[in-house]
């Protein structure tokens, strides 16, 4: 059984960078065909997923947030993690990591099949 859990700060300034990890275990962020990726949820909205990793260290990312997000690993911990720069108080929301073993339809939260409890990050001066 795969779990995940997101650390990080739950409270950042405005215009400053979002630092998110994940820790995996049951399971390897190298193994084939798994994809790794970060969703969120602003309060009052739907579940918007914002990029991901593969297995094989690739990365996309949804067009709106590619010029603010990465997404990076380190696979000796078992462990991915997001960075979103410049942040917003629209960018407050809980913070999701999740995996899928399917290769279709990965930009879709509902194919996800693992997911973290949560985090919540508030933007806020």
């Amino acid at each position: 059984q795969v779990r995940l859990q997101e650390s990080g700060p739950g409270l950042v300034k405005p215009s400053q960078t979002l630092s998110l990890t994940c820790t995996v275990s049951g399971g390897s962020i190298t193994s084939s065909p798994y994809a790794w990726s970060w969703i969120r949820q602003p309060p009052g909205k739907g579940l918007e997923w914002m990029g991901l990793i593969r297995d094989d260290g690739s990365t996309a990312y949804t067009p709106s947030l590619k010029s603010r997000t990465s997404i990076s690993r380190d696979t000796s911990k078992n462990q991915f993690s997001l960075q979103l720069s410049s942040v917003t108080p629209e960018d407050t929301a809980v913070y999701y990591c999740a995996a899928t073993r399917t290769r279709v339809g990965v930009t879709t939260p509902q194919r996800y099949d693992y997911w973290g409890q949560g985090t919540q990050v508030t933007v806020s001066s």
